[in-house]
C-alpha cells in the first residue's frame, strides 16, 4: 500500500493535486485543508491512504498523519465513504471532528453537507472509544479555547465576517497565542481580514 509519497508538486487544485516523484506523476485527492497547506509548496510530503476498488485505485493525500487517521476511522464507520470523509475533512479540522466525536457533538457534524443525524450519531458511538487518548486529552484542554473562538467567531459573524474566512485566520491566532480571550481574538482577526 501507497502510505505516504514525497515529490515534486507538479498541480494543485481545491480537491486534487498530482505529485511527481522520481518521474512518476501520482494524482491525489486531496481535502480543502490540505490545500490550503500545500498550496504554496513546491518540494511535498503527504500522507497517503489507497483504495482498491474493483473498477478503481484511489489514492487520498494528507497534509498530516493526524488528518490521515481521522479520515480513516470515519470511512470505518458504516455509511460513510470514501467521498463523506473527505467531505467531513474539508469542511471542519481533524480536531474539530474529533472535538465533536468527543463531546458527543452531533450539530457539528451535522453542519457537513451529506451527513444526517442518524450518520452524525453513528460516527459518535463508533467512534467515540476509538480516539487516541493523546487527542481527546489534548482536545480537553483546548475547551476553554474553543469558548473563546466560538464567542469571537459570533461577533465577527454580527458584523458581517464570513465565518469560514474568519475562523481560517482565528486558528492561525490561536496557534500563536493558544490563551487569547475573545476581544483579543476579534481584534486580530479583524485586523488580517
Amino acid at each position: 500500500m501507497i502510505t505516504q509519497l514525497r515529490g515534486k508538486l507538479i498541480e494543485i487544485y481545491p480537491t486534487n493535486a498530482v505529485i511527481d516523484c522520481n518521474g512518476v506523476g501520482y494524482w491525489v485527492n486531496i481535502s480543502l485543508n490540505t490545500f490550503s497547506t500545500l498550496e504554496h509548496e513546491e518540494a511535498v510530503t503527504i500522507f497517503t491512504h489507497l483504495i482498491v476498488r474493483e473498477d478503481a485505485h484511489l489514492l487520498y493525500g494528507f497534509a498530516t498523519k493526524l488528518e490521515r487517521e481521522i479520515f480513516q476511522k470515519l470511512i470505518s464507520v458504516n455509511g460513510v465513504g470514501p467521498a463523506s470523509g473527505m467531505m467531513m475533512i474539508s469542511t471542519l479540522s481533524s480536531k474539530e471532528i474529533a472535538t465533536a466525536i468527543a463531546s458527543e457533538d452531533v450539530k457539528i457534524l451535522q453542519s457537513v453537507k451529506g451527513i444526517g443525524a442518524k450518520t452524525a450519531q453513528r460516527i459518535i458511538i463508533d467512534l467515540k472509544d476509538k480516539l487516541d487518548q493523546n487527542l481527546i486529552l489534548d482536545i480537553n484542554s483546548g475547551v476553554v479555547k474553543n469558548k473563546s473562538k466560538n464567542e469571537a467567531l459570533s461577533a465577527l459573524e454580527v458584523l458581517g465576517i464570513p465565518k469560514k474566512s474568519a475562523e481560517k485566520i482565528m486558528d492561525k491566532i490561536l496557534q500563536e497565542n493558544p490563551d487569547a480571550e475573545v476581544e483579543f481574538l476579534v481584534k486580530e482577526t479583524l485586523k488580517k481580514i
